[in-house]
């Protein structure tokens, strides 16, 4: 099957003059073009504008964007990543949403909300801009608990204890302190005390999960 460029903007709700912009800077090339000048596109192409579509909606510039597209060697990989992308947004809405029904219930019991709570699902301070710089791939990297920065600050961490008289990282067990670092990680997600300081429950299971990781492997 295949669609005329009217068809597709339509579908995909940009516009035609769009998808020509599209095809101008080498993003989204039309699968033929016919005798009459008219633009027809087949499914791969649809996929290809997806592809662009879930980009753009992340934030990502045209370039970031071609850049990605021109690296890939499996488009599944991409969709992979664009899935992990969505479901992440999703979690993201689903704790602002949560956020705001304890916002209303703290009110409506004449409580003051806690700055945690007000808060969560709005607070990644960082991602907008990783996204647009750098990319998607590159901000599930960073948030990636085995990655050199999160054993190097699983590490300081774990220094931090060894400084504390009676613990057995000060004391020098090792088995012990691999069972206390562990612990202590889930102990970060499991108190929902820690996951306000932690941003939010997500936060926290990175530091338990690059915690474990150290205490598993470099400990």
């Amino acid at each position: 099957m295949e669609w005329t460029i009217q068809e597709l903007a339509a579908r995909a709700g940009v516009t035609s003059r769009t998808l020509r912009h599209y095809d101008r800077v080498g993003l989204l090339a039309p699968s033929r073009v016919g005798a009459n000048g008219h633009r027809h596109y087949d499914a791969a192409a649809v996929v290809r504008l997806q592809r662009i579509l879930l980009m753009r909606r992340l934030g990502m510039g045209l370039p970031a964007i071609a850049g990605v597209l021109a690296d890939e060697t499996d488009v599944r990989d991409g969709l992979r990543a664009h899935l992990a992308a969505l479901e992440e947004e999703r979690d993201r809405v689903e704790r602002q949403i949560r956020s705001v029904r304890q916002t209303l219930e703290a009110l409506r019991e004449g409580a003051e909300p806690r700055m945690d709570v007000l808060l969560a699902g709005f607070n990644d301070r960082y991602r907008d801009e990783v996204v647009s710089r750098w990319g998607e791939r590159a901000y599930q990297v960073s948030n990636d608990s085995t990655s050199e920065h999160a054993q190097s600050l699983a590490a300081r961490h774990v220094r931090w204890l060894s400084r504390i008289p009676g613990t057995p990282t000060a004391e020098g067990d090792r088995e012990r302190s691999i069972e206390m670092v562990e612990c202590l990680g889930d102990m970060y997600v499991d108190d929902p005390r820690f996951a306000g300081m932690y941003d939010d429950a997500a936060g926290a299971r990175l530091v338990r999960d690059a915690l474990r990781t150290y205490a598993r492997t470099r400990m």
